[in-house]
């Protein structure tokens, strides 16, 4: 059996520049890896299985899912593209629909094992797999796929994650159509995501009201942070750390 971790990536920055013919949104971001990993356990066979940890309660998600061998996940997609069978075993922490790139780093960590290194092609996969595959801190552009790292920062940073998820997809889309309106606090996506969501907005306004800093949306949310550790229930505190760890 092999483990790899996977951490999650926190978006610090969030500039959409323009649309591609696709639809495929050109972006400019700051990244960074997180000390909050999920865990994939790799052995022979060809099934994949999610066991949930979640730093805290509530989320409804059952704690064992069988995940169809021709279902819709990234990481079937990431073993589709380096032609191998496996059986996983995702000991997850890092809750689905959050904006912290938790399937993108399960796919990546499946790259990773793979030893593949095409960061176009892992793009394909999704957006943020690019990043998730080289971890550490980098600016990213393209539509995720350019990754230009940056020395490491130490940072501590505390997260507030709802009891809900947001679609990417129609973070996007709604960006679309609300005419591709600027952030106030660095994440152009925020906009759209609490149109979206609105009750994105409670979560908001109380990590704001706990902590006395302006909170930012990680990527299309639905998790919301700032910098700091304030430990306090339902907050989580963690860590940028300094580079993805390889599997040699």
């Amino acid at each position: 059996m092999v483990s790899i971790m996977a951490p999650a990536k926190l978006t610090l920055s969030l500039e959409i520049v323009g649309v591609r013919a696709d639809g495929y949104h050109l972006i400019k971001a700051e990244m960074v890896s997180l000390d909050l990993t999920d865990i994939l356990d790799i052995t022979k066979g060809r099934r994949i299985e999610v066991f949930t940890n979640y730093p805290y309660q509530p989320w409804e998600f059952p704690e064992e899912t069988v995940i169809p061998e021709d279902g819709n996940n990234l990481v079937a997609s990431a073993l589709n593209l380096i032609e191998r069978e496996a059986a996983v075993r995702i000991n997850k922490k890092i809750p689905p629909g959050t904006g912290l790139g938790g399937g993108s780093s399960d796919a990546a960590a499946i790259l990773r094992w793979g030893r593949y290194k095409d960061l176009k092609c892992a793009a394909e996969i999704g957006a943020d797999v690019p990043f998730c595959l080289e971890g550490g801190r980098a600016l990213v552009s393209g539509i995720g796929e350019i990754i230009k790292k940056m020395n490491y920062k130490k940072q501590d940073f505390t997260l507030l994650i709802p009891p809900f998820s947001c679609s990417t997809k129609a973070v996007y889309e709604h960006w679309d159509y609300l005419g591709g309106p600027k952030g106030d606090h660095g994440n152009d996506l925020e906009p759209a995501a609490v149109s979206l969501y609105p009750e994105l907005g409670k979560w908001r306004d109380l990590l704001g009201d706990t902590t006395g800093a302006q909170p930012r949306l990680a990527g299309s949310g639905s998790t919301w942070y700032v910098e700091g550790a304030f430990p306090k229930e339902g907050l989580h505190v963690v860590s940028s750390i300094p580079k993805q760890i390889s599997e040699d």
